[in-house]
């Protein structure tokens, strides 16, 4: 088997760990931002939402490796949504952010450093999000592929495995004329 449980839960983990403390440092520099002063946009306000919510709705996600069947379907759910959240946030803060008068895009007065910072740790909150999903799927499938092995069987091997055999006026296997060599049968011959 390719990939199994045992390869699956450290990967989750690592990247479970990883989006949530990305999650976290977004949480802490846009508070920042919203603390230092007044104006700011709602552009800002709604990564600091985002970011709550995922330090939250992440949680679980730590547990997930651990408990495939009760709870990859809820996992899968939060990471879904909250991979377009983060990429709707990531795509807010690049306008914000990246134009040449960064220094004086909201709040303003606080370096192009911190405010990039906080952008490519959005991108990674987004991007392990992303990688989150596609994990999960995995794992689930190794999961049930190693609970139940004989789940999927084609339906060639269910004959076999059942008993069942071929009709009784089909030719036996290794029988009747080789490829290419036509039958003739003649009405009038004794």
């Amino acid at each position: 088997m390719l990939f199994s449980s045992a390869i699956a839960r450290p990967l989750q983990l690592v990247t479970r760990t990883l989006q949530w403390i990305s999650a976290v440092i977004v949480m802490g520099l846009t508070s920042w931002f919203i603390s230092y002063g007044r104006p700011h946009g709602t552009h800002m306000l709604y990564q600091e939402v985002i970011a709550v919510l995922s330090v939250v709705f992440f949680i679980p996600a730590f547990i997930s490796p651990f408990l495939p069947s009760a709870l990859s379907k809820f996992v899968l759910l939060i990471d879904v949504v909250f991979s377009y959240l983060w990429l709707t946030a990531f795509i807010f803060a690049s306008q914000d952010y990246n134009s040449r008068w960064c220094y004086f895009t909201l709040p303003s007065g606080i370096g192009c450093q911190y405010k990039k910072a906080n952008e490519a740790f959005i991108f990674l909150a987004f991007i392990f999000t992303f990688f989150g999903m596609f994990l999960e799927v995995a794992a689930l499938w190794a999961y049930r592929k190693e609970t139940n092995p004989n789940a999927r069987t084609t339906a060639a091997e269910e004959k076999i495995e059942t008993g069942t055999r071929m009709p009784l006026d089909a030719p036996a296997p290794g029988t009747g004329p080789a490829p290419g060599v036509a039958t003739t049968t003649h009405a009038g011959a004794v």
